[in-house]
């Protein structure tokens, strides 16, 4: 551990000032649980703040994944068929 990662590690509160690890307050926090109908409400909260694709784009994506899909399938096919008709002619020699 170089002298910049050990800095950064005692402001963030990981290392004591003489170089021993230290239990972070959100260690603490993470053994106790949380009840099942607050699990599910901070969830919903979180979804919330994701930043959704409009139709239109998921309809973009979709067509370039299905796209590179139907192309690598293709493209796989084609060399594992070379690859075989290529072997099966040194084996005829």
């Amino acid at each position: 551990m170089n002298r910049e990662q050990k800095r950064m590690m005692q402001r963030q509160g990981q290392v004591g000032a003489d170089g021993t690890t230290t239990r972070r307050a959100g260690e603490r926090a993470r053994r106790q649980r949380a009840s099942v109908g607050q699990f599910f409400r901070e969830v919903r909260e979180e979804l919330r703040q994701v930043a959704w694709p409009s139709r239109d784009e998921t309809k973009n994506y979709t067509s370039i994944v299905l796209g590179v899909l139907v192309f690598m399938t293709l493209l796989i096919f084609g060399l594992s068929y070379e690859c075989s008709k290529f072997v099966t002619f040194l084996f005829q020699r």
